[in-house]
């Protein structure tokens, strides 16, 4: 590990210190089998672990206190060197991450008592921190007591990024542009999903790195979270794809691009991309200090609610629009989420970080998915990702359809579908005086998608 990354390690554990007054210990996890005990899926430490230590350290623990760290984590047994090959030992890892001392794991319940921490994702490391710490562990919206002073502490600290994860985030966000190069240079009529997908991911392990989370490679874009990748790319289909490296350290980047399988966009896929394209734009000029994340959304919907006025298909206008959701039946999710050690950053607190103090989730469709709710500041990492969607089991509702009926031109609507779904999404880091496209090197204008789609033909 880099002087700089100790140095970053040193101040966030002096910084997590300048803001409690009460001793932390925070769990790593462990792996969780996939069918039998020995067949494991990939290890993911948890991310709090990972801010204040910078290793994925499996079954390890850390005790902070007034800047201190002590790891806590059992040598790998002498067995484990035929399946493993050599494994650092506790000394050798206390001093990559600058601990101040280290201890078997069995010598952590001496140390735990008034700790603070939060609940790991794994059952079994869930289980073992309730057994040290002797009591309950709250999770998610039920933090309490110290957990919730730890969990606030740790919010402030996260939401506005050191130098060092900049630096990562930076690495995450150069590597997923190449991702979504590669599957645009792969695609062509008669693939399959799934042979594009590989295509992309491939980019990510050739260098070392993971996905951030399960790759969206589809021709069905209106399925927000599609999982399949069997279909075949026929001709006239739009691919839609949403995929982002994870650095080795875990810091993550989240981009999704639009292109059509042929080459070209026909007419009306062409219109529809520019008007989200002319969403994303917009709500990229806005981000800056001091702006509220809710009106970036807010502009999102408006600009499309308004180019849907343009092509006929809603009626009326677009505030008015806006505020009876009907925007909604076609960009039914929020304008986008923070981003850092997880692609949707620090939700395992649940709205902790992404609702500011006194706030809370609206009941409205739509803006019920809103994932952020506070004003930026300099060293937020966002994402802006406006879409549009052709959901069946929103536009055949007929609670929705007898709603909006005198506002939604159905026949209109019909023209266009050839366009089942489409989302354009960067990586925007806020700056002191505005903001920076992370992932800006790859196009998102119709001529240079197109053109990179000739390329390949």
């Amino acid at each position: 590990m880099s002087d700089r990354s100790l140095n970053a390690l040193h101040h966030r554990r002096k910084k997590l210190a300048d803001l409690i007054n009460f001793p932390v210990i925070l769990w790593s996890g462990c792996r969780t089998p996939r069918n039998y005990p020995a067949n494991l899926f990939p290890f993911r430490a948890s991310s709090h672990f990972i801010y204040f230590a910078g290793l994925p350290v499996e079954n390890a623990a850390i005790r902070l206190e007034a800047g201190k760290l002590e790891l806590f984590v059992d040598e790998a047994p002498a067995s484990s060197i035929l399946w493993h090959g050599e494994m650092p030992t506790r000394a050798e890892i206390a001093q990559q991450i600058g601990a101040d001392a280290a201890f078997p794991i069995a010598e952590l319940g001496a140390r735990a008592k008034g700790a603070a921490t939060i609940a790991v994702q794994d059952a079994t490391t869930y289980w073992q921190q309730c057994q040290i710490l002797n009591r309950v562990v709250s999770t998610a919206n039920a933090l309490s007591d110290i957990d919730l002073e730890l969990a606030k502490a740790i919010v402030t600290l996260r939401l506005q990024h050191d130098d060092a994860a900049i630096a990562e985030l930076r690495q995450a966000a150069a590597c997923t542009v190449d991702i979504h190069l590669a599957g645009m240079a792969a695609t062509s009529p008669g693939k399959t999903e799934a042979e594009i997908r590989a295509a992309m991911e491939s980019v990510a392990i050739a260098r070392n790195m993971t996905c951030a989370y399960s790759s969206i490679v589809t021709v069905h874009g209106e399925v927000l979270h599609n999982e399949h990748y069997h279909h075949l790319l026929e001709s006239e289909d739009l691919l839609l794809a949403d995929a982002g490296a994870e650095t080795a350290s875990g810091w993550a980047s989240d981009v999704t691009r639009t292109w059509p399988v042929a080459g070209k966009f026909s007419a009306t896929q062409k219109d529809i991309y520019q008007l989200v394209l002319a969403a994303h734009d917009a709500c990229i000029a806005q981000v800056r200090p001091g702006v509220e994340y809710r009106d970036v959304h807010l502009l999102a919907a408006k600009v499309i609610a308004q180019g849907l006025i343009d092509l006929g298909i809603l009626r009326g206008n677009a505030e008015d629009l806006v505020e009876m959701d009907a925007h909604a039946l076609f960009f039914p999710h929020g304008v986008g989420h923070l981003l850092g050690l997880d692609v949707h950053d620090l939700e395992d607190l649940g709205d902790l970080a992404g609702y500011a103090e006194g706030r809370a989730r609206s009941d409205r469709f739509g803006l019920c998915y809103l994932r952020l709710h506070r004003p930026l500041q300099p060293g937020m990492l966002v994402t802006i990702e406006p879409g549009f969607y052709q959901v069946p089991g929103i536009l055949t509702d007929p609670e929705r359809r007898d709603r909006y009926r005198d506002v939604v031109n159905w026949e209109c609507l019909a023209q266009f579908d050839d366009v089942r779904g489409i989302r354009i999404e960067d990586d925007v880091l806020v700056t002191a005086t505005g903001n920076e496209v992370l992932t800006s090197a790859l196009p998102t204008q119709v001529e240079a998608i197109e053109q990179l789609a000739i390329a390949r033909v």
